[in-house]
């Protein structure tokens, strides 16, 4: 194992310890959804303010989603670089590339099907007041646009739409407080410090 890894370009050993590492990372993220599908309290999509709303309201680039394309990306671009040659290191870049943004649109699909999943059925929308959730898609402010939260609420994981009155856009990932329903659309504020959350 030494002497093999020992026999990798530069690229190649780069591209290994970036898979090694974005993998375990990957893994750790899918048991952590699992314990919030679950029944858990965990949620760890977002990766600050980077969010693209496309028509089904996925916000593509998540933690998970990244992850998936470095850790999809990196083993892709090892294998072409190790079986190709190594003086083709352009194309194993291309080859890695290609096939994370490929494993980053299909994690956020996945999400975004187990999300939509977990949501069908009635929900009493009045009996979400008082609960705390996370920005999934940024909330713009003043009421001028809608973005997502997601949530465990009634015995199951859940995604609903979002406004704010706040002045200020509530980015991905951020804790928030449902302080109304209008139209089965949550009216949310920053969680404020301090304050217990809702049972």
């Amino acid at each position: 194992m030494i002497e093999w890894y020992q026999s990798l370009s530069v690229f190649s050993q780069v591209l290994f310890w970036l898979g090694i590492v974005s993998t375990v990372f990957l893994v750790v993220q899918i048991v952590l959804m699992c314990f919030s599908a679950f029944g858990g309290d965990l949620d760890m999509d977002g990766d600050g303010d980077i969010d693209v709303d496309v028509d089904s309201g996925v916000s593509i680039f998540t933690v998970k989603s990244v992850t998936a394309f470095f850790a999809v990306g990196s083993w892709a671009g090892l294998l072409t670089d190790v079986l190709v040659s190594e003086e083709l290191s352009w194309l194993a870049a291309v080859v890695a590339v290609v096939a994370g943004l490929i494993a980053m649109f299909a994690v956020a699909f996945l999400i975004r099907a187990m999300l939509k999943l977990q949501c069908n059925g009635a929900l009493d929308h009045e009996k979400l007041v008082g609960k705390r959730a996370t920005v999934y898609v940024s909330v713009p402010p003043m009421r001028s646009g809608r973005g997502k939260i997601t949530l465990e609420a009634q015995g199951r994981f859940m995604e609903i739409d979002a406004l704010t009155e706040e002045g200020e856009k509530i980015a991905v990932d951020e804790v928030v407080e449902i302080v109304a329903t209008e139209n089965e659309c949550a009216v949310v504020r920053r969680a404020r410090s301090g304050e217990a959350a809702a049972e």
